[in-house]
């Protein structure tokens, strides 16, 4: 099985700091789990884009992009669902 790499760009970094704490170990669960698939049953492609997709945690979303040729995923934001898709 390929495993893919996980990077947070410095925006998730500042989001993942303003989320309420009972939500970042299960944010941070989440994030971890894509390293070994990183389309999950949970997870929803974003209309517009071509590799932009979203995982649902309660009331915060995380945005992420995947590049299949790198193996390599890209996490953008990690919002609440009335900011998180704002600025894309």
């Amino acid at each position: 099985m390929e495993f893919y790499e996980v990077s947070l760009k410095y925006s998730a970094e500042q989001d993942l700091r303003n989320i309420d704490h009972q939500y970042i170990p299960k944010i941070i669960q989440v994030i971890e789990s894509l390293k070994d698939n990183p389309f999950p049953l949970q997870s929803r492609k974003l209309r517009g884009s071509e590799n932009f997709y979203r995982i649902r945690i309660g009331n915060y979303r995380i945005i992420y992009k995947v590049d299949v040729k790198e193996k390599m995923i890209i996490i953008f934001y990690i919002r609440h669902r009335k900011d998180a898709y704002k600025n894309l």
